[in-house]
């Protein structure tokens, strides 16, 4: 009766792949990318929000990984300087007209 993995090497194979995705800095650099875009499009008030919106909910989830809290903060700027943004041309355009 032989197993192929026992359950310790089941757990340490479960906890490597667990720590590698923390260490990981994918999700602070889609943060960041997410929120470069949000600044471009935020002359377009409705996309500047969801963009900007997206680009904070993306730096709250990367900001808790040690490895991408810089740029997780920065993605979280971004996105608020881009809902800003997106506000003032909605209130622009609705002043004129």
């Amino acid at each position: 009766m032989s197993q192929d993995k026992s359950v310790a090497d089941r757990l340490l194979d479960d906890a490597r792949a667990k720590c590698a995705r923390a260490e990981s800095p994918t999700l602070g650099k889609i943060a960041v990318i997410v929120g470069v875009l949000a600044v471009l499009v935020s002359p377009i008030s409705i996309l500047g929000w969801v963009f900007g919106a997206a680009a904070v909910g993306l730096g709250v989830a990367a900001v808790q990984r040690p490895v991408t809290a810089k740029q997780a903060k920065i993605a979280m700027a971004l996105g608020a300087v881009a809902i800003l943004v997106g506000v003032f041309f909605f209130t622009l355009n609705v002043a004129q007209g």
